[in-house]
């Protein structure tokens, strides 16, 4: 691809392999109905939003920029890790379904959560000492 460093691609691929896996084996535990909460989902888009808030703080603020962690754990891991797409599929379902209050509630949890969660990743990052 132009204008990118192959090694950075590669790290991208490898995090992404990683967070994928994770998810895949997170969803054979969490094959939800339309009319059930889908907490597999919920749980890794919740999850992934900290880490994500963790390691771009972390990175970004605390420690010397590496052109392969913010790729590998941001874009890789946690991409590959949280699905925003299952989430939009499974709150259109459970709308098919009839179960508007699920759905609504649902949607403003992830994005609640998911903002909450990222916050303390950051209050969390930001309260460690830095060693001199």
């Amino acid at each position: 691809m132009f204008g990118h460093d192959n090694r950075e691609l590669a790290a991208v691929f490898v995090g992404g392999a990683i967070g994928t896996v994770a998810r895949a084996v997170l969803a054979v535990f969490a094959a939800p109905h339309p009319d059930q909460w889908p907490w597999g989902t919920f749980a890794v888009n919740i999850v992934g939003a900290f880490m994500l808030g963790y390691f771009t703080t972390r990175l970004l603020e605390r420690l010397p920029i590496s052109s392969y962690q913010r790729p590998l754990l941001g874009t890789g891991v946690c991409g590959g890790l949280t699905t925003f797409s299952t989430m939009q599929v499974e709150t259109v379902r459970m709308l098919q379904h009839g179960a508007y209050a699920l759905a609504a509630g649902y949607t403003v949890a992830s994005i609640v959560a998911g903002l909450a969660a990222v916050y303390l990743a950051t209050v969390l990052v930001r309260r460690v000492r830095v060693r001199a």
